[in-house]
């Protein structure tokens, strides 16, 4: 059980599943990280709900408060060069036809303006739902960071 799978096989329709739901993640985060909030949205359910560090222990609902960050912290303007997103050890719960869920540690690098380099680990899980055809992020919960 090396990769944390029971003894059972995983059928191909399966693996295609859990494909989907990694690459789905990626491009979630590569949307923050590069500020693309259409994409986002896009990939969030309006209703999207959190905890995450800065909600400070709140269940935050809805797109206005990760909106502020697009506008003001995640805009290119705003960023101080280019961030790299990686997603290591993705476990992927299929819940359904329409209904996964992934857990993984997210690092995101990034050169400092003194030219050292940051490394800041997260711990997140994601709720993804299949509405109206398309995947969407519906719940998420993120650790608080720790640098490196």
């Amino acid at each position: 059980m090396p990769s944390g799978r029971h003894d059972e096989e995983m059928s191909p329709a399966r693996f295609a599943k859990e494909q989907e739901i990694i690459r789905l993640t990626q491009q979630l985060l590569t949307s923050i990280t590069s500020g693309d909030y259409v994409t986002y949205s896009q990939l969030t359910d309006p209703r999207l709900t959190c905890f995450e560090p800065e909600a400070k222990g709140n269940l935050v609902e809805g797109m206005e408060f990760h909106k502020f960050y697009f506008d003001n912290l995640y805009s290119p303007n705003q960023r101080n060069g280019p961030v790299n997103t990686t997603i290591l050890s993705p476990h992927v719960h299929i819940l359904g036809e329409d209904a996964a869920c992934i857990a993984y540690v997210r690092l995101r690098q990034k050169i400092l303006p003194n030219g050292q380099p940051l490394t800041i680990q997260s711990e997140e899980t994601r709720v993804w739902a299949k509405k109206n055809g398309h995947w969407v992020n519906i719940h998420f919960h993120r650790s608080s960071s720790v640098s490196s």
